[in-house]
């Protein structure tokens, strides 16, 4: 498996040399990462949950992917600065609160993809703004 897992707890890891993360906040992110887990039929690749302040979802995408998507335009945000974006990383067993992978990476999904990430992003910032009106 990936080098910046810990083994336990969890780490900071350089986002856009490790991996891109997109940061979704809330129950915004929340959906998202229903969506995605319901269209790959559970093999999303890694995603990880922060448990404090915003409950962010961090959806870790192929280094150098990210940045070619209009994130701030859906409500998410890239990270993708090489040496000034971190994110935190939790191991995959053992205690790792505040973080924990709402899905795990595997051999097969060694990270979420991309494309398709943005494509949910946008569809569930679609159905809320038509669930508005």
């Amino acid at each position: 498996m990936h080098a910046w897992i810990p083994a336990s707890g969890h780490a900071l890891r350089h986002a856009g040399i490790h991996f891109d993360a997109v940061r979704i906040s809330g129950i915004f992110g929340e959906q998202v990462a229903y969506e995605i887990m319901q269209f790959t039929d559970f093999q999303a690749g890694p995603i990880v949950r922060s448990r404090i302040g915003m409950r962010s979802m961090y959806f870790l995408v192929p280094p150098g992917t990210a940045s070619a998507y209009r994130w701030r335009a859906v409500g998410a945000e890239a990270l993708v600065c090489k040496g000034s974006d971190f994110v935190g990383v939790p191991a995959l067993h053992g205690h790792t609160y505040p973080l924990d992978w709402r899905s795990r990476p595997t051999v097969d999904d060694p990270f979420v993809e991309t494309k398709l990430l943005f494509e949910l992003v946008t569809k569930v910032v679609e159905d809320a703004i038509f669930a508005v009106r």
